[in-house]
């Protein structure tokens, strides 16, 4: 081999040497620069991640700060809504006392109304049992007197009228046809009218017809209950004449403020069930001519109407308080409507006020930040924004007329 072929021979290896060097080097610049790319891909899409995030952050945070401040908006109107209220509240409470007080006063007026029957009823049983062997007693026509008034004052205390209706006993009073009256009581009624009541009852034939009970087993039994019934009529009759001679009277003439009416009192229920037995038509004529024959329960029927007179007075007095409050409650209710419709009114203009500002916000600030825009292109609005929007939502308005003042009218 000569020189020049060593040396085209050695360029050759050299030449080859360098080719492959630079096409390893080719490839290993070429993989650095794909994976550089990747990396810089990676590095990108986190941080439009991160931008995303944090916009979605930045809303959600916008969002949070409206709820609160709309929070507080509601709240503040909640408590003045309540401060509002509150007087009609306190009406409530008056009213809804009042109503429990009187309920309760009602119960226990009817609980005693009762009560007080039954001790009637009871001493009315009580003196039947008595009767017989009072008759001995009663044949005295001044111990008769004695104890008829003795009767009728219990039959009023029995009634519970000492604290609601007074009574006064043989009152004096007259009139022109007969100067000097002295009934054996006066009952006071409500409004200051009175009524007078006469206990001098004839018995005598009652109480002899009583005494023949037991004298049928000694005698003819027919004669015996003839008897009785001769006796019976007599009572009827007398009983009749004592009703004429009250008419005559005319007790209510000496009473300022009495009704034409005069109230006979027998002592016990059989004397007056004797006297209609054998006279039916006693009664009415009595009523006709301004006299009410009445036994202890009647009286006390009358006492116990009397009493009821009394409380429904005061139930009335009650009554037209509670009517007083209700007329006031229901002024107050048209006072609170026209605070509510001034809340109304309000809403409406900071409605009418929030528009204003987005319709001056829209042509006269947004105009001038797009200039801005357009001498600056890479100034970019604020991740998230949204534009502002109008309200046409508006206050409902009052129609109810509790609620609507003559003002608002």
């Amino acid at each position: 081999m000569t020189a020049l072929s060593f040396v085209v021979a050695l360029l050759a290896f050299v030449i080859g040497a360098a080719g492959g060097a630079g096409v390893l080097w080719w490839y290993a610049v070429r993989g650095r620069a794909q994976a550089d790319t990747a990396a810089y891909d990676d590095v990108a899409s986190r941080l439009r991640a991160a931008e995303t995030t944090l916009a979605a952050t930045q809303a959600e945070r916008d969002a949070l700060q409206d709820r609160i401040v709309d929070e507080r908006q509601r709240a503040a109107e909640d408590r003045t809504v309540l401060q509002m209220m509150a007087p009609l509240a306190d009406q409530l409470r008056q009213v809804r006392h009042q109503v429990t007080t009187l309920e309760r006063d009602r119960v226990e007026q009817f609980g005693q109304l009762s009560q007080q029957l039954a001790a009637a009823a009871e001493q009315d049983a009580a003196l039947l049992r008595t009767t017989s062997s009072l008759a001995g007693a009663l044949r005295n026509s001044a111990t008769r007197g004695t104890w008829g008034e003795t009767q009728l004052r219990r039959v009023v205390e029995a009634a519970g009228m000492i604290n609601r209706v007074d009574f006064s006993e043989q009152v004096t009073s007259g009139s022109a046809q007969t100067p000097r009256l002295r009934p054996d009581m006066v009952v006071h009624l409500p409004a200051g009218k009175s009524i007078a009541v006469d206990s001098k009852v004839p018995l005598a034939s009652y109480l002899e017809a009583q005494s023949l009970e037991g004298a049928d087993a000694a005698g003819d039994r027919e004669q015996v209950q003839a008897r009785q019934r001769d006796l019976l009529r007599a009572h009827a009759k007398a009983l009749r004449s004592h009703v004429d001679s009250l008419a005559k009277k005319e007790y209510w003439e000496g009473l300022p403020g009495s009704p034409e009416l005069v109230v006979c009192f027998l002592p016990a229920e059989s004397f007056l069930a004797a006297a209609l037995e054998a006279d039916p038509g006693l009664l009415d004529d009595a009523f006709d001519k301004n006299v009410a024959l009445a036994s202890p329960s009647t009286l006390l029927s009358i006492l116990k109407g009397l009493a009821y007179a009394w409380r429904q007075e005061l139930l009335t007095e009650n009554a037209r308080a509670l009517f007083d409050e209700s007329r006031e409650l229901y002024k107050r209710l048209g006072t609170l409507g026209g605070h509510i419709n001034d809340l109304g009114k309000s809403l409406k203009t900071s409605v009418e006020r929030y528009n204003s500002f987005i319709g001056t916000l829209e042509s006269r600030v947004l105009p001038s930040t797009r200039r801005i825009q357009d001498l600056d292109p890479g100034l970019t609005p604020s991740a998230g924004a949204e534009a502002p929007t109008s309200v046409e939502a508006t206050p409902r308005v009052l129609s109810a007329a509790e609620l609507i003042t003559a003002e608002q009218s």
